[in-house]
């Protein structure tokens, strides 16, 4: 396969494209569902603790129930369910009760799509463009899920951190030793700047979810890639927060997810990192 790849670059190039519609639709699911799993497992911890039963309740997960329209609770098809397409043909609306379904939805799919032919352009057929892949996917569940909910789990941020250890075993993103001190210095960065913060002001900054997003940034990419990771984030989270503010009228005490900043800045570090890195 990576033979054929190899020699037809466009066939690779789709089926990256189509890899990542279908990826895209999966991630549409976690960034629904996962949150409301994380909520049911601390309703259950709650209960344990204070020595009552569990509730009772339907099995949910990643996998069951099949999704449903939130309006009439229509079971999506298969036809229906087609990524991309699926929506376009049904005009952004559910088959059976014409509510409207989120443009959201393909959206991530195409938004995956796009980042998969573009690891697969950067990198070609091997390994490096399969990790890279799982890199953005991630990364996109992370960000809708910290835009909906201002949470990043550790469900997500945590196997991302060793897995970006674990494919620098050979150095494919950078040297181990570099990415081993980025993951300590990335959490330790943002940890000060959390305490600093506190400390002046008496008020929390951030949450503990984006210091160990950054941490799985340095383990991707090395502690040489920190300050490029941070400019990034920092100047794109300035220019979208002030203009999410002054749409949405709210005051500078808002909060506001850094998590999807650190995420575009990774995806920039993916692909520009170098060049950046040296243009600066």
């Amino acid at each position: 396969m990576q033979e054929l790849f190899t020699q037809q670059p466009i066939l690779f190039l789709c089926a990256a494209g189509v890899l990542g519609a279908l990826v895209g639709s999966f991630l549409n699911v976690v960034i629904h569902r996962l949150p409301i799993m994380m909520e049911h497992a601390w309703q259950d911890e709650l209960a344990d603790a204070q020595d009552k039963e569990p509730a009772q309740r339907e099995r949910f997960n990643l996998l069951v129930p099949r999704s449903r329209c939130p309006h009439c609770g229509h079971a999506i098809g298969a036809f229906e369910n087609i990524p991309i397409i699926s929506w376009l043909a049904l005009r952004g609306r559910c088959s059976a009760c014409r509510g409207t379904i989120a443009i959201r939805y393909p959206l991530i799919e195409a938004l995956t799509a796009a980042l998969f032919v573009g690891c697969a352009w950067q990198f070609g057929p091997g390994a490096a463009a399969i990790a890279a892949m799982a890199f953005c996917a991630t990364l996109v569940a992370l960000t809708g899920i910290d835009l909906d909910t201002q949470l990043l789990p550790d469900q997500l941020t945590l196997p991302l951190l060793w897995l970006g250890l674990l494919v620098n075993l050979g150095a494919m993103f950078a040297r181990l030793p570099d990415a081993v001190i980025g993951a300590a210095a990335g959490y330790l960065v943002l940890w000060s700047v959390y305490w600093l913060f506190k400390l002046v002001t008496g008020r929390e900054g951030m949450g503990y979810g984006d210091f160990k997003l950054l941490a799985a940034l340095g383990a991707w990419f090395g502690w040489q890639a920190l300050p490029l990771l941070l400019l990034v984030s920092s100047v794109v989270g300035a220019i979208l927060g002030i203009a999410i503010l002054v749409v949405q009228r709210k005051g500078r005490h808002t909060a506001i997810a850094f998590g999807p900043y650190l995420a575009i800045a990774g995806v920039i570090t993916l692909f520009f990192g170098p060049q950046l890195r040296q243009w600066i």
